[in-house]
């Protein structure tokens, strides 16, 4: 949450501006701003940490889970289908056809996996800003 108020900082400053003419109270209220975020932040982490930390699968596993649904149609998609293609061309017409008729994925996929994987937009922007960790 922090990464995208970084991000709007400059629309956020300019907007409190019109509104808040002094410099110390705009600074103040962006502070305060700033806090609530990363307060919200701290509280979401404390709850992955006691998902994380639960042995029941069903409440620690569900990332797990996403991610080898994820792992799995990235599969499907960019491994079975064209060497099943591939494959396929050497057996005969009908198995040609089945293969052409597989479901196929769209690349809604690939933003599941940036952002489990945290390689989502803001991590780029954190980077070309020079922030290290």
């Amino acid at each position: 949450m922090l990464g995208i108020f970084t991000m709007l900082l400059p629309i956020l400053e300019k907007t409190l501006g019109a509104i808040i003419p002094d410099p110390a109270a705009r600074q103040k209220a962006i502070l305060d701003i700033y806090s609530s975020l990363q307060q919200s932040d701290l509280a979401q982490i404390e709850v992955n940490k006691v998902e994380a930390s639960n042995p029941n699968i069903f409440a620690s596993g569900w990332r797990p889970f996403i991610g080898w649904i994820c792992g799995g149609a990235l599969f499907y998609q960019y491994i079975v289908l064209p060497i099943g293609g591939f494959l396929a061309a050497f057996a005969g017409e009908h198995y040609v056809t089945m293969i052409l008729n597989a479901p196929k994925l769209d690349g809604t996929l690939w933003e599941l996996m940036f952002g489990m994987l945290g390689m989502g937009a803001l991590r780029s922007f954190d980077k070309i800003r020079g922030v290290a960790k």
